[in-house]
């Protein structure tokens, strides 16, 4: 029997809680996959903390916010409505094929309609890493979008849309499908066994963070370079010729760019998404996971 729906919004909700308090980590996140350098994300963190105050690792956390109320809003809610259509169908509960087809689908759709306010999350994140003559100064969020549109036209949303969408539905997939499964086989599990509650929702979702922070690195350093690289008259540079200079300047191993700051933002952020998302379903009795 399928199960109840759960608001619109609660997918949103959680993400945006979560988003508030590993910020930070996402900010110098996007600044190591922006930069050529190897410095490491703690002194990284560290030398913007001591540099532009405490405040700034906050810096950019309206377009974060906006971006989770978009984007997160969608693949959650656009999952529910695909799981609860196959299970209508089916009368069962999901299988693992098709929590994965409904939740990449939502993904890419997700991936689509969020991409405005992921050009702008990573422009006034990597700001802070960029030389004074290259920085964009976006006051808020709402304010970006409307420059964006206004001096580069609304061609500029769609930078890095491919690798969005690319990413989005491995993020989708590998959060959802890996969360939805770790959380079964740790409940049959005999070796450690767990019982529904906290302990339970924070393995599965270390899981699922590991899993997606490794599977989404590549498509995520390409969409943040080609989202923060500047438009040279009047037009940008393709991800071909990214990768060709990437590639060239760094080698292959710039694709896992930022892999340990990518971790230590999405496993923490993963597990507080759900552990709020889970919190929040109990509240609505819509339990959808």
């Amino acid at each position: 029997m399928a199960k109840a729906q759960q608001p619109l919004w609660l997918g949103g909700a959680a993400a945006s809680m979560a988003a508030c308090f590993t910020h930070p980590l996402d900010r110098t996140k996007y600044c190591m996959q922006v930069l050529s350098s190897k410095q490491p994300m703690l002194k990284a963190l560290q030398t913007f903390a001591i540099r532009d105050g405490i405040r700034s690792l906050w810096s950019g956390l309206s377009a974060s916010i906006l971006r989770q109320t978009t984007y997160s809003t969608a693949r959650f809610a656009l999952y529910d409505v695909l799981a609860r259509q196959v299970q209508q169908k089916t009368g069962e509960k999901l299988t693992a094929g098709s929590t994965i087809v409904c939740a990449g689908i939502a993904g890419g759709l997700a991936g689509m309609l969020g991409n405005p306010t992921e050009v702008v999350l990573v422009r006034m994140c990597a700001d802070g890493v960029k030389s004074p003559s290259q920085r964009y100064l976006y006051s808020n969020a709402v304010s970006g979008l409307i420059r964006i549109g206004r001096e580069e036209g609304v061609g500029a949303f769609t930078k890095g849309l491919g690798p969005n969408i690319v990413r989005s539905i491995l993020m989708n997939v590998s959060q959802i499908a890996v969360y939805t499964s770790a959380k079964r086989q740790l409940l049959v599990n005999k070796l450690m066994p767990f019982s529904e509650g906290v302990p339970l929702h924070i393995a599965a979702s270390l899981v699922a963070g590991t899993v997606a922070t490794t599977v989404c690195a590549p498509a995520d350093v390409l969409k943040s370079r080609m989202q923060s690289a500047a438009s040279a008259e009047g037009k940008s540079p393709g991800l071909v010729k990214i990768v060709r200079e990437s590639l060239r300047t760094e080698g292959p191993g710039f694709l896992m760019k930022g892999w340990t700051p990518a971790w230590l933002r999405l496993a923490p952020n993963t597990v507080l998404m759900f552990l709020f998302m889970e919190q929040l379903q109990r509240l609505v009795a819509a339990k959808t996971l």
